[in-house]
């Protein structure tokens, strides 16, 4: 017997089977098959250890399926772990949607995300929306766009502007909080909110990446146990500097990883 790879998981195929008679078998509606990373037109034997994958047009692939994708690619116990994980993020635009649609590619299992703003044509600059979603409330308009890239992550939307006296039932319950705010009040709220409310929390913060100098100068300050503050701490956003897709990228993402590092190395 052959052992190979379909879709990800580990098969026995019979000697002399070739890819489309493992087509015909298993997936005959499949359009694309993909041997060994190569887009096949042709017929080709099958030998030990081919990786094949077998694509339908259009078709979402089942929960399962796309677990065990994802579980493949990051490793089975590193997977289980964002699959166990809540995450909160405060604020939807160019760091809280890029954040949001990092952590629902790499399949966190719930995402409890608040904003009050709806999409205006001045955000498709830097955040991730679309032109026909103008006017949308930015909660409606980010789920729906996480439904798109994993209809299985749980997502869990506020509308609503966050004050002390409603951020804890709306984040009850986080692995890891992460500010993303544009306005310095604001941050400064929910950092002193969850200082003193949930201090076990780690809190991922955000400050200083506007306008398009060095992303270089983009790092990670830890100002104490659980408190973690992404940015150069300087650049704010002003005439001739203004907040740009590349480099609030940067340190969206790098607020996206940190999550992960927390979760996947700390047990947050």
């Amino acid at each position: 017997m052959l052992k190979i790879k379909l879709n990800e998981q580990p098969i026995e195929a019979e000697e002399g089977i070739t890819l489309f008679g493992l087509r015909d078998r298993i997936q005959p509606e499949a359009d694309i098959v993909i041997l060994n990373g190569a887009a096949m037109s042709d017929d080709s034997s099958l030998t030990d250890g081919d990786e094949v994958s077998l694509i339908t047009r259009g078709q979402i692939p089942s929960e399962a399926e796309l677990e065990a994708l994802m579980a493949a690619r990051h490793t089975p116990g590193v997977h289980a772990k964002l699959k166990a994980a809540t995450v909160g993020i405060a604020g939807l635009g160019g760091l809280g949607s890029a954040i949001a649609v990092a952590l629902a590619r790499v399949g966190v299992g719930k995402l409890i995300i608040a904003d009050f703003d709806g999409v205006e044509p001045s955000n498709l600059n830097r955040q991730q929306y679309f032109v026909d979603q103008i006017g949308l409330p930015k909660t409606e308009a980010l789920v729906s766009n996480l439904r798109k890239i994993n209809p299985y992550v749980e997502v869990e939307a506020h509308t609503v502007k966050l004050t002390p006296d409603n951020l804890f039932p709306a984040f009850g319950k986080t692995d890891v909080m992460i500010e993303a705010f544009d306005r310095a009040d604001q941050k400064a709220m929910l950092l002193q909110a969850f200082t003193s409310g949930k201090p076990e929390t780690p809190f991922v913060g955000a400050s200083g990446m506007a306008g398009y100098a060095s992303g270089e100068t983009i790092g990670i300050k830890q100002l104490g146990k659980n408190i973690y503050i992404v940015g150069d701490l300087e650049t704010g956003a002003q005439s001739g500097c203004g907040l740009m897709a590349p480099r609030v990228g940067i340190a969206a993402s790098m607020q996206a990883n940190l999550a992960l590092r927390l979760i996947v190395e700390k047990g947050a």
